[in-house]
């Protein structure tokens, strides 16, 4: 179990993964860790060497990672107003443009084997709740499924399984990303029994794609702190689905977007 501390290291190893702390327990902030202690429990991904940290963010390069690690040691609080919180970096949301938005393609891969068919149905599901919320248009372009690798520019994004040893259960991407770290990469362990809907997953994750930020990332959270390249969009939702049920959320596994979600959501993409 993870206590909480002033940088989100893990939030548990997995996206949703194992507990680090409920609201029942002390939330007092622990001695900033080093580089060196960050850096030991960051994973890589054996296949795009890209670094994994806070649970499903990700750095293409060491040096991005470092950078990472310094926001985080800065301490510095994001912009307080306004459940959810938009990456915003030197004074510009990080989002898609309005036409951008109304036509963001992606593709299915076939390697999914006998998941393929849930997957296509889990996203179906998690990009109508994104759409039914803000001015955005999820599109699968099916007819790139055979060849969806991040190689492909006729899609903004693939989806992809990946096999990481359950040190993640999904990774996403933000929308200033290069094509080719534009990915939702899911791991076999999403797929287990034991592991929370794939629905909510990919609801969570399609919120990076849009530019949210863990919402565990502001001071109310007490937990989990990640760095102030946020700005609030509403007030504070610990139910929100961008905050992680092990980091004080009161929200399920479902993963479901809230009132605030759908608002905040209708604010960055009116």
């Amino acid at each position: 179990m993870l206590k909480s501390r002033s940088v989100a290291l893990l939030a548990g190893v997995t996206l949703l993964g194992t507990a680090c702390g409920g609201s029942d327990e002390s939330t007092t902030p622990e001695p900033m860790m080093s580089w060196e202690e960050f850096r030991a429990n960051v994973f890589q991904e054996p296949e795009s060497g890209a670094f994994i940290y806070a649970g499903d963010q990700k750095a293409d390069s060491e040096q991005e990672l470092r950078d990472a690690y310094q926001q985080m040691a800065n301490g510095d609080v994001g912009q307080l107003g306004g459940a959810l919180a938009v990456y915003s970096t030197g004074g510009k949301d990080i989002k898609w443009t309005a036409s951008q938005a109304l036509n963001i393609t992606y593709c299915v891969s076939t390697k999914f084997g006998s998941n393929y068919s849930k997957v296509v149905s889990s996203m179906n599901t998690a990009t109508g709740a994104w759409e039914g919320a803000a001015k955005v248009n999820f599109v699968h372009v099916s007819a790139q499924d055979s060849n969806c690798t991040s190689r492909n520019g006729n899609v903004v994004f693939d989806v992809n399984p990946v096999n990481v040893g359950g040190q993640y259960l999904a990774r996403a991407f933000f929308p200033n990303s290069s094509r080719n770290s534009r990915n939702v990469l899911i791991d076999n362990s999403a797929f287990q029994p034991s592991a929370p809907g794939l629905d909510g997953i990919l609801r969570h994750e399609l919120g990076h794609t849009l530019g949210f930020r863990h919402e565990h990332t502001r001071p109310e959270a007490g937990a989990c702190y990640e760095d102030a390249q946020w700005r609030a969009l509403t007030p504070y939702d610990s139910s929100s689905v961008m905050h992680y049920p092990q980091c004080n959320g009161t929200n399920t596994w479902n993963l479901t977007l809230t009132s605030l979600d759908k608002q905040g959501a209708g604010i960055l993409y009116p």
